[in-house]
């Protein structure tokens, strides 16, 4: 009796390890062996475009089966630093800022993965916001371009304004100087949202914290702070308080109302990103168009963030993740993400796709690349940066409500950010 137990235990045990074999490697239907690598992503609507991609990929690496793992955003960040601390985060992952991964010796090097010549192709920007300490650690998949004014032609025309206005207005402290508030002005007779002035970090704080000549960050250290800075935020929060905007008590309760006000019809400019073009031309009942943003004393100046996908350095696949990671830089497999023009491809040659699928659309999107061709203004990085936009966003949401005055915001949010920083 025992001989027999001992003998079933042994069967059972054998087979609870060619399960866990089978799950870690993965069998095709002839019963043969492949490595099993998962990629994680945020955005739901990416997964059919990756997933055509990666079956390209298969098809030429049949040893190899890579498996998408979609995580919400809202969950995203905090997820993947927890599953990383525990050593359970995929192999590879979607990534923004990565900079305490990389300090941290969680993600692959990707000079040294995929050799010095595989970044010559990608996106400048894109492989500055993933350089760090001279080292790239993250594969550019897509760019977001830069910030535009889409625009709704029939508010335009009932106020009297020819689009073509869009692309000459200049903002200013001085009244004198400032062209933009008087066209505002103009669209308050016809509609209560001409313009969506907001605590929007990408597509609004930036380009007007950078068309005053500022930075929002020099070298880990933040400086919004500063007389650039303080003009644009006086500018802005003065937008809200006129009423040219709309109230900053509902826009910052929902990210969204700014877009939904758009595609409703209420709103007549809306400055935002690529990211919002796909909704826009699939929801709009109106006729639309995008401008260059407005023209600041400093010129047009916009950030433009990359997406990229980094390698976990505890993968038990290294190889494997190598070969995935080449394929995603590459050209050819980093052109599907232009296919149906959600993204623009972070491989330069593969951009005019994403160009060539809207004007078949009848949309022109130069003006997402045409304000890049000046300076940039960085997002800002460095390990801790989560942390301090997390304490600088309610101090900033208090300033467009007008509960604190614009340099004592400021200074609380710059004293709050390096408090984030030195205490994380």
């Amino acid at each position: 009796m025992r001989d027999s137990t001992r003998a079933a235990l042994v069967m059972i045990s054998a087979a609870v390890l060619l399960v866990a074999a089978a799950l870690w490697l993965g069998h095709d239907s002839d019963g043969s062996a492949h490595t099993v690598v998962r990629l994680r992503i945020w955005d739901q609507s990416f997964a059919p475009t990756y997933r055509a991609s990666l079956d390209a990929f298969q098809a030429t690496n049949p040893d190899i089966d890579v498996r998408i793992t979609v995580v919400p955003f809202a969950a995203y960040p905090q997820k993947l630093r927890l599953d990383v601390a525990g050593g359970t985060a995929d192999d590879l992952f979607w990534t923004t800022l990565y900079e305490d991964y990389a300090d941290n010796g969680h993600l692959l090097d990707i000079g040294r993965e995929l050799g010095p010549d595989a970044a010559r192709g990608w996106d400048p920007f894109a492989v500055a916001q993933f350089t760090r300490n001279d080292r790239l650690w993250v594969v550019p998949q897509f760019v977001d371009g830069g910030s535009a004014v889409f625009y709704n032609r029939d508010l335009l025309t009932k106020a009297g304004i020819d689009t073509a206005e869009l692309g000459t207005v200049h903002w200013s402290a001085d009244p004198g100087s400032d062209t933009f508030r008087p066209l505002l002005q103009k669209l308050a007779a016809v509609t209560s949202w001409p313009y969506n002035a907001a605590n929007d970090f990408q597509s609004i704080v930036l380009p007007y914290v950078g068309s005053a000549g500022g930075e929002f960050q020099q070298d880990d250290r933040f400086v919004f702070d500063g007389p650039a800075g303080r003009t644009a935020f006086n500018y802005l929060v003065g937008l809200v308080a006129d009423r040219l905007a709309p109230s900053a008590a509902d826009t910052t309760n929902n990210s969204d109302l700014a877009r939904n006000a758009f595609l409703q019809g209420k709103l007549a400019l809306l400055q935002s990103g690529t990211f919002n073009l796909g909704q826009i031309e699939h929801d709009a009942k109106f006729p639309w168009g995008v401008a260059l943003i407005p023209e600041g004393p400093a010129g047009r100046v916009s950030a433009n963030n990359a997406v990229g996908v980094a390698g976990n350095a505890a993968t038990q696949h290294p190889d494997a993740v190598r070969r995935v990671l080449a394929w995603l830089g590459s050209a050819e497999g980093n052109r599907y993400l232009a296919a149906d023009g959600t993204s623009i491809p972070a491989v330069v040659s593969e951009q005019q796709r994403y160009r060539d699928y809207w004007a078949r659309r009848g949309i022109d999107v130069s003006a997402f690349f045409d304000v890049l061709r000046g300076r940039q203004l960085r997002p800002g990085g460095g390990a801790g940066l989560p942390a301090a936009l997390l304490a600088i966003d309610p101090i900033f949401d208090e300033m467009f409500l007008g509960r604190i005055p614009v340099p004592v915001a400021l200074d609380r949010a710059r004293a709050a950010a390096d408090e984030a920083i030195g205490s994380r």
